[in-house]
């Protein structure tokens, strides 16, 4: 009984001694401090391992680097738009770009995210039509491609872009891979053998240093770009797998979003790429070389500012620009997401465009890939009901897409979900668009996905069981660390 008290005693300290790091030295948000505290209070020894494997804080980290950056020009770019947006001198080409000075000085500022206004966009809603013209980019590339997922599958999909990759790797063409270890996890060596042994080059974010131990596992790289000779761009929300072609029997058809951009937006993807390819490698065996950033010419006017963010980072600049794309809505803001749990800050920036008379409009798939994260998004919905929010249900399979629109003017596209894992947890990438005609198209996506879910009202909200209640109220409490 003794030796029993002291190890309880001696694992209440440890708990309390680690608790107060936990408040004092991370300096962590106060609903996830809040979340961990109740994690090692009530499972002591495995709330400790849990907090080595997942609760990690990189923002004092350094995590990328590259020597070469002011060769692409971006820096001086970066002075410039930001003095002449100061001075009130810039030459906006759109209506749009010029009614969202303030967010796009907040993306230089914070993000230095250089807005473009040459670009060209080609927009993906099926898999199909999205991978049919990657692999055609693929076949013409002739200097280099460059490819990052945070999913890439061994199945009929994946074996077919690596066999892709591989005959252009034989043809010279310089190829890297880079893929996520944890949404990848069934990759192994072997799966990449021909592609290597023809010059191709791979490389694994954040591996684990032991198997099954990653210390890092929480912090994903979410990423989904591609990049070809420098001239073509590819972001947005597909994998590489059978499922994203709806081939799966689980999801049905898979309803995504993905763009891919012509001009100078270009050059921030590749960039993007770089440093994380670096980072993977550790070798920084990406300098800069002309043929990588190519001169562009775009053939549309399409406004862009392609906007990153991750936990390295102290501030959280994709749910910043989203909180401030909603608080300048004046007509209407229309959502698509698989995961809807806003911070608070985002929530109450949707709560004042409901009461301000906004028509707020959220799509979210009507089944789940992670149960937790549904209970605790349909927690969230019920809130958004109560305030007059229009809450869709696709009904047409699964809804992937990431993809927010305001006024019909201003809009964003990418990897990024409306959840707090997006946001301070993994590492991701959005393109910022500023063009009525883009945005109304994704508006009238939106229109056209409406004839195939269904109305959610609150009456219906309010009639779901009890036991069902219970399980979004332990999902949303535990929403700051799903």
């Amino acid at each position: 009984m003794n030796i029993t008290s002291v190890l309880l005693s001696l694992v209440f300290i440890l708990n309390f001694i680690f608790a107060i790091i936990v408040i004092f030295q991370e300096r962590r948000d106060i609903g996830s401090t809040w979340a961990w505290l109740l994690v090692l209070f009530f499972i002591p020894v495995l709330g400790f391992i849990m907090y080595l494997l997942l609760g990690q804080n990189l923002s004092r980290n350094r995590l990328f680097q590259w020597e070469d950056f002011e060769k692409v020009g971006l820096e001086e770019r970066l002075e410039t738009q930001l003095t002449k947006l100061r001075s009130d001198r810039f030459q906006f080409k759109n209506h749009a770009t010029r009614d969202s000075r303030d967010l796009i000085y907040m993306h230089l500022m914070n993000n230095q995210a250089i807005l473009t206004e040459d670009n060209s966009i080609d927009l993906f809603t099926d898999g199909e039509d999205k991978f049919n013209r990657l692999f055609e980019d693929i076949k013409a590339a002739k200097e280099f491609i460059h490819i990052q997922y945070y999913i890439i599958k061994r199945d009929k999909l994946g074996r077919r872009l690596v066999e892709a990759l591989t005959e252009k790797a034989k043809e010279g063409v310089k190829v890297r891979v880079l893929y996520d270890e944890l949404g990848s996890r069934k990759l192994t060596k072997g799966f990449f053998k021909e592609f290597r042994a023809a010059g191709g080059q791979v490389e694994v974010f954040f591996p684990s240093k032991f198997r099954f131990i990653n210390l890092r596992m929480n912090y994903r790289n979410h990423r989904k770009l591609v990049i070809i000779d420098g001239k073509i761009g590819y972001v947005g929300g597909f994998n590489v797998g059978d499922e994203y072609l709806g081939l799966n029997s689980r999801f049905g058809y898979w309803r995504d979003t993905h763009l891919r951009i012509q001009g100078t937006a270009v050059y921030a993807l590749q960039t993007r790429f770089i440093l994380d390819w670096n980072q993977a490698s550790r070798h920084y065996d990406v300098t800069y070389a002309p043929n990588l950033f190519p001169e562009v010419h775009g053939t549309d006017t399409i406004g862009i500012q392609i906007v990153t963010s991750g936990p390295d980072s102290e501030f959280e600049q994709i749910k910043n620009g989203y909180i401030k794309m909603i608080a300048s809505a004046k007509r209407s803001v229309y959502i698509q997401t698989p995961y809807f749990i806003p911070d608070a800050s985002l929530l109450d920036a949707l709560r004042i465009a409901c009461l301000s008379g906004v028509e707020v409009n959220i799509m979210i798939p009507n089944k789940p890939d992670h149960l937790f994260v549904y209970w605790a998004t349909m927690s969230h919905i019920g809130e958004m009901l109560k305030l007059g929010a229009n809450i869709y249900i696709y009904d047409n399979g699964f809804l992937h897409a990431k993809t927010i629109v305001v006024d019909e003017e201003i809009s964003s596209v990418g990897t990024a979900n409306i959840d707090v894992r997006s946001f301070r947890l993994n590492f991701e990438v959005n393109a910022f668009l500023y063009d009525e005609g883009f945005s109304q198209r994704l508006t009238d996506i939106f229109k056209e996905d409406i004839k195939v879910s269904q109305l959610l009202t609150l009456e219906e909200y309010q009639q779901r069981p009890k036991f069902i209640r219970f399980k979004e109220s332990i999902s949303r409490l535990l929403s700051p660390i799903l």
